[in-house]
C-alpha cells in the first residue's frame, strides 16, 4: 500500500510546483468522470512519463524500467491473451530475470485486469510498473510483426519474383476492386506495410508499379530504402485500400489525386497524405506520414552550436521584424518555425499560423490551414488574420509577392513574422524578396534574420568507430580555411541490424545564421548581389553551412561524406559566385 502521495514524490523529484499540483487537483476535483492525478500532469507537460512512472514505482514500492526489449517478449506467452485485452489495460506479461514472468503495467490501481492475467497464467507475477508509451509500443511491435511473419510465410512479402510467381499465380477472375480492398489479406498487407514504416522511422512510403515487379520503398532519414516487393498482382487492391482511406475515387486510375486519412498506431495518431499519379505501369503512390501528436519540439533538438542557439533564442525574443528560415524541401525548415513557435508560446501572446499543410497541432495556437480550391491562399489568410490581434504569425511559406507585402507590413506595424523560401543559402533569401518586387528599403526595415539550413544524418550509436579522412581533405574546399589537422577524431557508421546497415540512425541540423546589421541593412538598400552580402556576413564571424556541418563531424554526431552530401549544390553555387567576382 501507499505510504507517500503521488503529489508530494512528484513535488521532490520533478520541476513540478506546488501551485502547478494545486491547479491538477482543482482540475481532478471538477471533471467528470474523474481523472487520474498523473494523467493532467501529462496532458499539460508538467512532468514526463518517466517521471510518472518513477514516482508511481516509489509509491507503490515495486520496481520501475523505462522500456521493454525485445527480448523480454515471449510470443508464446502473448499468444494466450487478446491484442485488444493487453492494449485495454495497457499491461503485458514480460521475462525479467531467469525468465521469471512479471507484469508490466503503467496503472497499479487496475487490480482486476492484474488479477485476470495470473489468473490466465496460473501463477503469481510480480508487478513492474513501466510508462503507457512502452507498453503500447512493445505490444505493437509484437502483434503487427507477429502478423508481418504471418503475411511472409503467406507469400504476400516476397522478395524473389520468381517464387512469388510460383507461390502467388495471377488472379484470372476479375473482382471488385473495392470488395478485394476490404478482404483481410489486403487490409493486413496495408496495416503492415504502415506499422512497419513508422517502426522504421520513414517519413515517406512509395509504391511504385513497374512492368515486371513492384517495390515498395521508405525513406528513412532522408534516403529511400529498398523494403519489400509485393505480388503485382495484389498491388491494384492495396492501391483501392489506401485511396478509401483517403476518401479518393478508386474508380479513377487516369488523373493524379491527393487525399489525406488519420491512423493511429498504439498510441501515435498519424496524418497520412496520400498522393496518387499514373505512370506506364499503373498507379504510383506516395504517402507522407505526419505524427499528429507532435514531439516536444524544442531548440535542445535542433543541434544549433551554442552560440547560434543563444543568438538565434535572442532573436525570436524580439517584439516585431520578419525571421526567414531557408532551404529545400525536406531540410527541417517547418520543424526550426515550431520549435520557435514552441519557444514563445505563453498565455501573454496570441500566436496564429497559417500553414499547407498543418504538420503539428500546438496546444494554444491558432493554426489555419490553406485550401486554395476555395481561394483561401496565404495571401488571403494573411488579411483576415491581421485582423485577430495577433502578436506572433507563422507563415508556411512565402510563395508570391502578394504574401511577401503583407509579411513585411504586418512586421512593420509591430507583428512578429517567422516564415519559410526556398534558396539555397541564407543571402540569396534577400535577393529573393528584391526579385518578387519588394523594395530594398522596406527588406532592410523589417528582415532582422535569415537562417539557411540542412538536415544531416547522425551516426549509428550501436556501430560507431573512429575513422580516417585525409582521402576527403581535397573536398573540404581543397583544404583552404578548415585547419582540420586540430580537429577530430571523425567517426563512421560501419552498419548494424539497429540502423538497417546503413551507419546512420535519425537526423540532426546544420544552420547559416545571417543576423540583419547595419553593414547589411547598407548592402540590401545598394541591391548588392547575395554572394557580396554573405562575404560581409562571413568577415563579420557568421559560420558557413559547411563550416557547422564540420563541426558537427568534429563532434562525432555525423560523418565528412554526409556533410559533403547535404552542402554540395550550395557550395558550388559559392564558387561560381566567388570565379565570377574575380573575373
Amino acid at each position: 500500500m501507499p505510504t507517500e502521495s503521488l503529489g508530494q514524490i512528484l513535488l521532490q523529484h520533478s520541476k513540478l510546483t506546488a501551485d502547478q499540483l494545486d491547479s491538477a487537483l482543482r482540475i481532478q476535483q471538477t471533471r467528470r468522470p474523474r481523472p487520474e492525478l498523473g494523467q493532467i500532469l501529462l496532458e499539460n507537460n508538467l512532468i514526463n512519463p518517466n517521471q510518472l512512472g518513477q514516482a508511481l514505482a516509489q509509491q507503490w514500492h515495486i520496481p520501475f524500467i523505462s522500456n521493454i526489449s525485445r527480448n523480454q517478449i515471449d510470443p508464446k506467452l502473448l499468444k494466450r491473451f487478446s491484442l485488444d485485452f493487453l492494449k485495454k489495460n495497457c499491461m503485458l506479461p514480460i521475462l525479467v530475470e531467469n525468465n521469471q514472468i512479471a507484469v508490466a503495467l503503467a496503472n497499479p490501481l487496475n487490480v482486476t485486469a492484474y488479477d485476470s492475467i495470473m489468473n490466465v497464467l496460473d501463477q503469481h507475477c510480480p508487478r513492474i510498473i513501466c510508462p503507457a508509451a512502452e507498453i503500447e509500443k512493445a505490444i505493437s511491435r509484437h502483434y503487427y510483426q507477429a502478423a508481418s511473419k504471418q503475411n511472409t510465410k503467406n507469400s504476400m512479402f516476397h522478395k524473389q519474383k520468381s517464387e512469388m510467381t510460383n507461390l502467388n499465380p495471377p488472379q484470372t477472375k476479375q473482382e471488385d476492386l473495392l470488395n478485394i480492398a476490404h478482404q483481410a489479406p489486403t487490409v493486413k498487407i496495408v496495416n503492415t506495410i504502415l506499422f512497419q514504416a513508422v517502426n522504421s522511422r520513414a517519413s515517406d512510403i512509395h509504391i511504385e508499379p513497374y512492368d515486371n515487379e513492384v517495390k515498395v520503398r521508405f525513406r528513412i532519414d532522408g534516403v529511400l530504402h529498398d523494403m519489400f516487393t509485393p505480388p503485382p498482382h495484389q498491388v491494384a487492391a492495396v492501391i483501392s485500400r489506401l485511396k478509401i482511406m483517403a476518401h479518393l475515387n478508386i474508380a479513377e486510375r487516369r488523373l493524379p489525386q491527393d487525399g489525406q486519412a488519420r491512423i493511429k498506431i498504439g498510441e501515435k495518431e498519424l496524418d497520412v497524405r496520400v498522393s496518387t499519379i499514373p505512370i506506364s505501369g499503373g498507379e504510383r503512390v506516395v504517402l507522407r506520414l505526419l505524427d499528429k501528436g507532435g514531439a516536444e519540439l524544442s531548440l535542445e533538438q535542433l543541434g544549433f552550436a551554442p552560440d547560434i542557439k543563444e543568438c538565434f533564442h535572442n532573436l525570436i525574443q524580439t517584439p516585431h521584424g520578419i525571421f526567414l528560415i531557408t532551404g529545400p524541401t525536406g531540410s527541417g525548415k517547418t520543424t526550426s518555425l515550431y520549435c520557435a513557435i514552441n519557444e514563445l508560446n505563453n498565455q501573454e501572446r496570441n500566436i496564429l499560423t497559417v500553414e499547407d499543410p498543418i504538420e503539428y497541432q500546438i496546444p494554444g495556437v491558432g493554426q489555419m490551414q490553406v485550401k486554395p480550391k476555395i481561394n483561401l491562399t496565404f495571401a488571403n489568410c494573411l488579411r483576415h488574420i491581421l485582423r485577430q490581434d495577433p502578436d506572433v504569425i507563422m507563415i508556411g511559406e512565402i510563395r508570391d509577392t502578394e504574401t511577401a507585402e503583407i509579411a513585411i507590413h504586418a512586421s512593420l506595424t509591430g507583428h512578429l513574422v517567422f516564415s519559410t523560401l526556398h534558396t539555397n543559402d541564407s543571402a540569396s533569401a534577400i535577393t529573393r524578396l528584391t526579385d518578387m518586387g519588394i523594395e530594398p528599403f522596406l527588406i532592410s526595415s523589417s528582415l532582422m534574420a535569415v537562417m539557411a539550413q540542412r538536415l544531416v544524418r547522425t551516426i549509428c550509436p550501436k556501430c560507431k568507430t573512429a575513422c580516417q579522412i585525409e582521402d576527403k581533405l581535397d573536398y573540404l574546399d581543397n583544404g583552404k580555411n578548415i585547419s582540420l589537422q586540430t580537429m577530430g577524431p571523425f567517426y563512421m557508421g560501419t552498419g548494424c541490424s539497429h540502423c538497417h546497415e546503413t551507419g546512420y540512425f535519425g537526423r540532426t541540423g546544420i544552420f547559416e545564421l545571417l543576423v540583419i546589421d547595419d553593414e547589411i541593412k547598407e548592402l540590401i538598400n545598394k541591391q548588392s548581389a547575395a554572394y557580396t552580402i554573405k562575404n560581409s556576413a562571413l568577415k563579420n564571424g557568421m559560420l558557413a553551412l559547411r563550416n557547422d556541418g564540420l563541426r558537427q563531424a568534429q563532434l562525432g554526431i555525423t560523418t565528412i561524406e554526409e556533410v559533403l552530401r547535404v552542402t554540395q549544390d550550395s557550395n558550388r553555387m559559392d564558387t561560381r559566385k566567388s570565379e565570377h567576382a574575380h573575373i
